[in-house]
This record gives C-alpha cells, structure tokens and sequence, in this order.
C-alpha cells in the first residue's frame, strides 16, 4: 500500500510528456471518433444540452432524445419560452429530471441577462443554474475553443490509470489531482477535441473491464501498464445496492376515462406527473393516502398489478390499486387528464409503466365490485 501511495504522489510528469499524450489524443481522436450529433456543432447552447443530457446517462440512451429536443426546442429562446410540462415531456425516459429543470432555468437566465447568448466568461458561465466546472468546461472548450479543463467519469478512469492514481475516485485529495491534471494538458491547440478526446478514449478503449490496451494510443505513456496495474485502476469506492421500497399506487378515473395525477414536488419525481403514491403494501395504505390528500374514490379491493422499477439509489416495489373517482379538489398540482394526452407531460417513468401494465383493465367493471 505505501508504494502505491507513493507511486499515486508523484510529481507532474514534465511538459514534454504533456505535449506527447495531448499529441497522440488528438491523432487518435480524429481518426477514431465516433460520429456523434453533438460532435457536428460548435452552437454553446446544443453542446450545453448534449452534455447535460450525458450527465450519468449512455450514450446510446441520449442518441434517442438529443436531437428530438433540439428539433422541438432550436435554441435558447424557444426552450426559455417553454412551460414546465412540455420540457420534462421531452426529458421523460432519461431520469434525473433536476437536470431538465436546471437547465431549463438556466436557459432561462441567458435569455433574460445575456439575450439570449450563452457567455463565453467562464465564470458567468459558472453562475447559471446547473452549469457546475464540468459543464462549463465543455462548454468553453468544444463551442468557444478555450482551454478550460473538465473531468468525468471516464476521464477520471483514464487519468487514474495513465498517471497511476492509486486513491479513491470521489476523495478530495483525487478530485484535486485529476482537476490538476486536466488544467496541465489542456493549453494548446484544439481544447475541445482534446478533451473529447479523453472522454472518447474512456468510453471506448480504456474502458471498465476489459481495456485496449494493446490499441491505446497513449499506451507508452501509461503508468498503470508499466506497472501491471491496469485491473486495478481506478480504486472506486463500493456502491451500496439500491435500497428496497414498497409503495402503493392507486389509478383513480372518472366516468369519463380521465385520470387523476398529482404533480410531484419532492426530489424523486419533482415537476413531474405521477399517481398518488406512498409507501405501503395493502388496500388500506392506499385509502389512507387518498384520505391524506381529501380525494374520495371507491377503491376495487384487491391489487391488480405489481411493477418492480429500479433507480440508481432505490429499488420500488409498487402494488397497483384502480378505482373510481368521485370528488377531489383541483389544484394547479392535482388535475384530471386526458390519458390520450399524457405525451404532451412530464410523466415519470414510473406512472407510464404503471398506466401501461393496467390498460387492459376495465376500470368501471372492476369497480362494480368495489367496496
């Protein structure tokens, strides 16, 4: 452990070795990448919600949605004039919808200071909501050619092994270091292919488990090949398994086939539309929550449906109760809708699986027999 401490403390490696690794990037780079949408624009703004959209999402996932919010909302000033509902309705389906809204409000912010430009001052950049350092940076360095630096997850998979990063990923003390390292080799031409670089070299070759090491392009400079200790690069801390919870979910339609969904505020499903939910197992917590929320429905007794949905940090267990809806205050968080409609909202994920397992079920039969 201490020749890895001291192998992990070593100085800089020295500006000539810099220059060879951005060098032998930036060749590799433009010979190998892959040709992706957000790749054909210099636009501050489509690179800003490309690599929003990437935050902790594949690639092949935000391949789907990217350029169908782009054609929906061009620029700046249409997704500033958007509600709510019409951008997390674009958004649904890839999770994490803080981001949606952070970079709805912070579209909003360039619109109303900045007419609609997204500044090219890093530090402005850095004042918007949502834009931390990595963002800002991408942004700087592909739509302005500055060099700014920026570190994610695979960039941080190739620095900890490159320059045999032996500390935690995710500690202070490592964050400083590869932040350090990416500020030293970004100078020089070309700062946005070069940082798309790594992150391409992350993705692809020097990936989780089974690396190219043999086709790297900075394979001569690594450390952690000369050491043998490639496999064991980078040191992530163990993620605890998504914690188990059971909830219960209650679809609730008029005669008219409406649905009753409430507009969420918290954290998990915050801005979006879901059905009344709360944890539980039996009929009882589900007429319980609807005597919370002072919503009166006749309730069919058993459950008619049990969906399993997985989050990063959270494994739901929902049992699904239908019923008629009888009376209900309406609110600008609590409304009927059209389910004909919904693609126009910001459904969860969650609700859509929901609604889709209970299509089939015929509402007004089941409640025939409600108690």
């Amino acid at each position: 452990m201490a020749q890895s401490r001291s192998r992990s403390n070593k100085t800089d490696p020295s500006p000539a070795a810099l220059q060879a690794i951005r060098a032998a990037l930036l060749v590799h780079y433009d010979a190998h990448a892959r040709d992706l949408p957000w790749r054909r624009t210099r636009d501050p703004y489509a690179i800003w919600v490309s690599e929003v959209m990437l935050q902790q999402t594949r690639v092949d996932t935000v391949l789907r949605y990217y350029e169908p919010f782009l054609a929906r909302f061009p620029n700046a000033g249409a997704l500033a004039a958007a509600d709510e509902d019409a951008v997390l309705a674009s958004w649904s389906g890839l999770g994490y919808y803080r981001r949606a809204r952070l970079l709805h409000a912070g579209v909003r912010e360039v619109v109303t200071q900045y007419g609609g430009r997204v500044p090219e001052d890093s530090a402005v950049r850095r004042s918007l909501p949502g834009v931390g350092r990595y963002t800002a940076g991408a942004i700087g360095s592909i739509a302005f050619d500055r060099p700014e630096a920026l570190v994610d997850g695979n960039v941080a998979r190739v620095f900890a092994r490159l320059f045999d990063i032996a500390t935690p990923l995710g500690r202070a003390d490592t964050q400083a270091r590869l932040w350090s390292l990416a500020e030293a080799l970004v100078p020089g031409p070309r700062p946005g292919a070069l940082n798309q670089a790594l992150m391409e070299l992350g993705a692809t070759l020097c990936s989780k488990a089974a690396p190219g090491c043999e086709r790297c392009p900075v394979a001569r400079h690594c450390q952690a090949r000369t050491h043998a200790r490639v496999g064991e690069l980078p040191v992530v801390t163990k993620k605890r398994p998504p914690k188990p919870i059971a909830l219960v979910g209650v679809v609730l339609s008029t005669a008219q086939r409406q649905l009753l969904l409430l507009r969420g505020r918290a954290q998990l499903f915050g801005g979006l539309w879901n059905l009344p939910m709360t944890e539980g197992r039996d009929r009882d917590a589900a007429a319980a929550l609807l005597e919370t929320l002072d919503i009166r429905a006749r309730l069919h007794p058993k459950a008619v449906a049990d969906i399993e949905h997985v989050l990063t940090h959270r494994r739901l267990s929902v049992r699904i109760f239908v019923g008629e809806l009888l009376k209900f205050a309406e609110s600008r968080d609590v409304k009927l809708h059209d389910p004909a409609q919904l693609s126009k909202l910001g459904v969860s994920r969650l609700t859509a699986k929901v609604l889709a397992a209970v299509v089939s079920c015929d509402v007004r039969c089941l409640n025939s027999d409600a108690s």
